[in-house]
């Protein structure tokens, strides 16, 4: 695996860039989690693109996002890694990556997610404690957590 690290905002994607992370997205949270919802949310020209590549192929990918652009605190959303990936711990590697770039490039040491219920453990790992009890978003179990 040669996995090479991007931050972009909206405007510098090329159209290629934002073509296959709509189309990992997709892929994951539409056909595998066989979820209708509308992935394409007006937020994406707000956020901080953080992307991982392998050999110029998009594998990981989250949406980052400053104070009051999502939530009150500074969020990260769209947490994804390409099904045939995750077998490398990339999600680790990935929220690693985002809670860095959350800190040098936005400078938010205080951090709130929407987390699938399934994954509470998983960014417990990364910091984040539960702050919410659990509720349905897109008819999925999520609940909110915070770090920091």
């Amino acid at each position: 695996m040669n996995l090479e690290w991007k931050i972009k905002r909206f405007e510098a994607l090329s159209g290629k860039e934002l073509y296959d992370l709509l189309q990992l997205r997709s892929e994951v949270f539409v056909v595998e989690q066989d979820c209708v919802y509308q992935d394409i949310d007006g937020k994406d020209q707000k956020a901080l693109h953080l992307i991982g590549e392998d050999n110029g192929q998009i594998v990981a990918y989250a949406r980052l996002f400053k104070a009051n652009d999502y939530f009150e605190q500074a969020s990260i959303g769209r947490v994804v890694v390409k099904t045939t990936y995750r077998d490398k711990k990339l999600g680790h590697i990935l929220m690693r990556e985002a809670i860095y770039f959350m800190k040098s490039q936005l400078d938010a040491t205080k951090i709130t997610i929407s987390a699938q219920l399934y994954l509470k453990k998983f960014y417990e790992s990364h910091g984040f404690i539960q702050t919410s009890e659990m509720y349905l978003e897109d008819d999925i179990p999520h609940i909110e957590m915070k770090r920091g």
